[in-house]
């Protein structure tokens, strides 16, 4: 398969996750949503679907939808990142470019679904928690080591399903993410995926994001919280680095 294809494979996959991941986190977070409230679970239950979509929709690229799982995967010594694209250094970067990408502009359509509801909430911290996580205690070294974990869990699994066939396919990666977000998920809001955080970090300070007032004007200072944005960037490429060296010895 060539890199064209890998390129768009990830950038329509990342987009369907980013879409009805961010789209959950809207539908609970923002004012008058008919899903406003709806907790935690179904935020877990919303992000686990959006993956069972994406990995259904870039399959041919093998759905990696996050550059943690590509660091895994080269790490963990394979020969291939699917069947007919070789580990190099140029198909990493296709990987990357189109996870990338996919969340962003994933986030930008979560965006124009919600975006009468985003007008209405006047809370911008809820409006930046649709596109990107934030610690609900701030500590970078604590928040790191959560990332780091979370998403080990999150790669080391998806190897050990490539090794021990299930016959529920995407189903697998979709319940192996509720179930993350549901134990892990409380610390740091469950990045475990570099271009899901910073995609759509990257769309939130460039997208209008101010509270509509009462006569239609914009209101409130947008913060798209750049000092912690490396935390979940980092500590999903270490978290997918550290799963694939492991698995090379387990598996």
């Amino acid at each position: 398969m060539g890199l064209g294809s890998v390129f768009l494979s990830e950038v329509l996959g990342t987009g369907v996750l980013l879409l009805l991941g961010a789209g959950v986190v809207a539908n609970v977070l923002l004012a008058k949503s008919k899903g406003f409230d709806g907790g935690w679970l179904l935020i877990n239950f919303g992000w686990g679907l959006g993956v069972f979509a994406g990995v259904y929709v870039a399959y041919k690229s093998g759905a990696h939808l996050n550059p943690a799982v590509t660091v895994g995967i080269l790490t963990s010594g394979a020969a291939e990142y699917a069947p007919g694209v070789p580990v190099s250094f140029g198909s990493t970067i296709i990987y990357f470019a189109g996870e990338f990408l996919g969340a962003f502009l994933g986030a930008v359509l979560a965006w124009l679904a919600y975006k009468p509801h985003f007008e209405e909430t006047p809370d911008h911290g809820l409006k930046l928690a649709v596109f990107s996580t934030g610690p609900a205690i701030r500590s970078y070294t604590w928040n790191l080591v959560c990332e780091i974990i979370g998403t080990f869990v999150l790669v080391f699994v998806i190897l050990a399903f490539g090794k021990t066939p299930t016959q529920i396919g995407p189903l697998a990666a979709a319940l192996l993410v509720v179930g993350i977000g549901a134990s892990l998920g409380g610390p740091t809001g469950y990045a475990i995926n570099p271009a899901r955080d910073l995609g759509p970090r990257i769309a939130h300070a460039l997208l209008p994001m101010g509270y509509k007032g009462a006569e239609g004007e914009a209101i409130g200072k947008k913060d798209s919280d750049w000092g912690y944005s490396w935390v979940p960037v980092v500590g999903p490429l270490i978290g997918g680095a550290l799963a694939g060296v492991i698995a090379s010895l387990a598996f």
